[in-house]
């Protein structure tokens, strides 16, 4: 008789077929939170604040409970929802131009506090759904429908590496940067969304798993070739790993 090795996770909802991109992880990162509340027991408590874009899709494939906050307002609700309902393992899910621009004061005053959520950051170094637009973390000379001939430093300014923004706060507890390109950097980012839960869970304060992505349709690449960008480019300037862990062992 065959045995089951893997089965979907019940933090997404049955019989859907994803509308994401080919070759964007929105997918798998959706699947990987669902596996880790379900691992934790606490898919029945999983509140879920979306960003405005890519982001809010969301809303049409997970199971539990989720509302959209207004564009780049994210941190602000989830502080809200958390400190109403204690009991809840609330997160945010945002792209870099929601939580790195014009949701960049509640990011980093959420973080300064110490609230005790999680912030799921999804960096694809472009604004998506939106057109295509720079967005904070777009890197130097990479083309957007708002700087067609590059993203010049002395005119646009350089990419934020929110990870090391925050590092420079007393409160934030665990940070962390990840990816989804190859299987070993999926169970990475899953041990790190299940470690960032746990601290959550413990009591411990904020925490951010930033995960680095691709956008095909937007960059304007094959999802072959996204990743070759990706690796190649995003992750020289957003390199993997801890930045902050609090709970580690010394």
């Amino acid at each position: 008789m065959e045995k089951q090795v893997y089965k979907k996770t019940l933090g997404v909802l049955p019989n859907t077929v994803s509308g994401f991109c080919p070759g964007c992880m929105h997918s798998t990162v959706h699947k990987l939170i669902g596996e880790v509340a379900e691992d934790l027991g606490y898919l029945d408590k999983l509140v879920r604040v979306e960003g405005v874009g890519c982001c809010g899709l969301g809303q049409l494939y997970v199971s539990h409970d989720s509302t959209i906050a207004a564009h780049g307002r994210g941190c602000a609700v989830a502080t809200g929802i958390k400190r109403c309902t204690p009991e809840s393992l609330v997160y945010t899910y945002q792209g870099d131009g929601d939580l790195a621009s014009i949701g960049m004061a509640e990011t980093i005053l959420a973080a300064n506090r110490g609230e005790n959520f999680t912030v799921i950051f999804v960096n694809n170094c472009i604004y998506g759904m939106t057109g295509g637009q720079m967005a904070p973390t777009t890197l130097i000379g990479m083309k957007s429908t708002t700087t067609p001939k590059g993203r010049n430093p002395e005119e646009h300014g350089y990419p934020i590496h929110m990870c090391e923004v925050l590092n420079q706060l007393t409160a934030p507890y665990y940070l962390e940067r990840v990816s989804c390109d190859t299987p070993q950097h999926v169970i990475a980012t899953r041990k790190a969304i299940k470690k960032a839960f746990q601290y959550q869970l413990e009591g411990k304060g904020f925490s951010m798993v930033e995960i680095v992505t691709s956008c095909p349709t937007n960059w304007g690449l094959t999802p072959i070739a996204a990743l070759d960008f990706l690796r190649d480019k995003m992750f020289a300037e957003f390199p993997l790993g801890v930045i902050r862990d609090k709970g580690a062992v010394k």
